[in-house]
């Protein structure tokens, strides 16, 4: 079988040893190889500016080129330009693309220098295989090629070998408080830190706000609960947050598989659970808890006793817990109390109790209703209240001294349609409805009807322009709720006032396109005939006046032509 030398050639260039030492040429430098062979796919080389000669790549092929200037081929016979790491450092993030970082495989780019600034040492790190450039005639590997000239114009032919087991080059860089500023300048960016993360906590409560809690004895910042009940049966559920100023009671059923471990280990029987932590006054965050400022503590207003097991009884359960919570406006929070109700309880198969938690929410001091009144803001809700202490007076002065608690002195009887309204213009203010409580509705003949809240609701819209909307009152009312007494040892009573904001705007249908200026009705010399008599018999009275003035138009030209 007859071989040709150039087969020879390309067979002696795959097959050098790895310990054979190239001998340099002793040629001038000069043009290099001018080409690759047919069908190969490590590219063309040409001639640089300055008479070296630089790859183009070609289709298959990757562009990472060594940066270094003329490097001089190893005795070896392979030239690594760069050391090598075992792991991509810059790869931070599994699964997600590193920004920059040009040897994060997750970020699926062939060439990374085309997209990133890559990060110092995510470059691929590279193998060059090197022979005196006087042994190449023509390559057909299928690797990168290079020719590189030295110092001393020597030409070595260089092979870039795709080693998957090569990676990338990472130098560390020390970092202290010292030199810190100059890689943050460098490489420092925008935080990708999470919305809730950055923002700082509102200043003050506002209405159904979460109350805030502290746990100093775990550094554990929580929310105050009021465990309601869920399902047909009503269980008690421990996730549900109490609201800033929202007064309210619920009830919940707890069942014991076994009440006799129950009884001393679960917390929900236990007093001391519900005020072992502190109260925020104000929202804050844990780098503001290292005062006491920020904290009220959880007074009990009796000590109550602990959970005992004594025989086959369960003593001192936890039935009811009331919280009295003394707020101060913007100030917040300042004075928590809470009251129990304990009973025994039968350890028995499929024991259960029924809790009560009460939360009440009243004004600073001693919490008596007081001639001064808070402004009602335009479109904030908000929630008050106070204790009335009740005169020993007969019924009709007692619902007529509360109702003008409720609603203030004298009863407001209309409200501005804008916020501009002239208070001699009748027409710029809109009657208050008001709605007191119905006396015949509950069957206790010598009860007292009082009205102990009211709901101030105010209906508002937007009108006029979409790109200029203005606000709008439609109206307000009064709403007071009642409660019937008959006990005649009541001497305070609890009065809660609540205002309510309802948008009712209606908002138009969809623009649509105007009519176009060149529009014409059909050319049709029966047109005006088939509009008229299409109608038929659903055609109304302003329907015949066409038909009338076309009849005559007719008997008008017929009798020009009989003329």
């Amino acid at each position: 079988m007859h071989t040709s030398p150039l087969a020879l050639l390309q067979v002696f260039f795959l097959l050098v040893p790895e310990g054979v030492r190239p001998q340099p040429s002793s040629s001038p430098p000069g043009p290099g190889p001018t080409s690759l062979g047919p069908g190969s796919q490590g590219g063309t080389l040409e001639p640089s500016s300055e008479g070296t000669e630089t790859p183009r790549a070609g289709p298959g092929t990757s562009s990472v080129f060594p940066t270094l200037g003329t490097p001089s081929a190893p005795g070896d016979g392979a030239m690594d330009l760069f050391p090598v790491l075992p792991i991509c450092v810059c790869d931070l993030t599994p699964g997600t693309c590193d920004i920059n970082c040009c040897c994060d495989r997750d970020c699926s780019l062939l060439h990374p220098r085309t997209v990133f600034s890559c990060l110092p040492g995510s470059v691929r790190s590279s193998s060059w295989v090197c022979v005196d450039n006087s042994l190449i005639f023509r390559s057909n590997s299928p690797f990168p090629s290079r020719v590189f000239v030295d110092v001393n114009g020597i030409k070595q032919f260089c092979v870039h070998v795709n080693n998957s087991k090569l990676n990338y080059f990472q130098k560390p860089q020390k970092v202290n408080a010292s030199n810190f500023q100059t890689p943050a300048t460098e490489f420092g960016g925008n935080s990708f830190n999470s919305t809730f993360q950055t923002q700082s906590p509102a200043p003050f409560y506002r209405a159904g706000d979460p109350i805030l809690t502290y746990f100093s004895e775990w550094s554990v910042l929580s929310l105050l609960r009021q465990p309601a009940g869920v399902g047909a049966g009503g269980l008690c559920i421990e996730s549900n947050p109490a609201g800033f100023l929202e007064s309210k009671s619920t009830t919940c059923v707890r069942f014991f598989k076994n009440l006799a471990n129950s009884c001393t280990l679960d917390p929900a029987l236990n007093a001391v659970s519900y005020y072992n932590f502190t109260v925020l006054k104000v929202p804050r965050g844990m780098t503001d808890l290292q005062s006491m400022k920020f904290q009220v503590p959880v007074t009990p207003v009796s000590q109550p006793g602990s959970p005992l097991l004594a025989g086959n009884t369960c003593q001192n359960a936890v039935s009811q817990v009331i919280y009295e919570i003394e707020t101060n406006g913007t100030f917040g929070i300042q004075k928590v109390s809470v009251s129990f109700g304990q009973i025994n309880l039968t350890v028995e198969p499929g024991a259960s109790l029924q809790q009560q938690f009460i939360i009440h929410f009243r004004s600073q001091g001693d919490g008596t209703c007081s001639v001064r009144r808070h402004k009602v803001q335009f479109g904030v809700n908000a929630m008050s209240g106070c204790k009335l202490r009740l005169k020993k007076v007969d019924c009709n002065h007692l619902q007529q001294d509360m109702y003008q608690t409720l609603h203030g002195r004298p009863r407001p009887e209309h409200v501005a349609i804008f916020g501009n309204a002239d208070p001699a213009q009748k027409a710029e203010w809109t009657p208050i409805l008001s709605r007191n409580c119905s006396v015949s509705a509950t069957g206790c003949t010598s009860c007292c009807i009082i009205p102990v809240s009211l709901e101030i609701q105010v209906l508002w819209a937007y009108i006029g322009l979409q790109s200029n909307p203005q606000a709008h009152v439609s109206g307000a009312r009064f709403l007071y709720q009642c409660q019937s007494i008959k006990d005649p040892q009541v001497t305070e009573m609890s009065l809660t006032t609540t205002v309510t904001f309802v948008d009712i705007t209606q908002k138009p249908e969809p623009p649509r396109g105007q009519p176009r200026t060149d529009w014409k009705l059909p050319f049709d010399f029966f047109f005006p005939f088939k509009v008229a008599f299409s109608k038929g018999a659903d055609s109304k009275k302003g329907s015949v006046s066409p038909v009338l003035i076309l009849c005559l138009l007719f008997l008008g030209i017929l009798s020009l032509e009989t003329k």
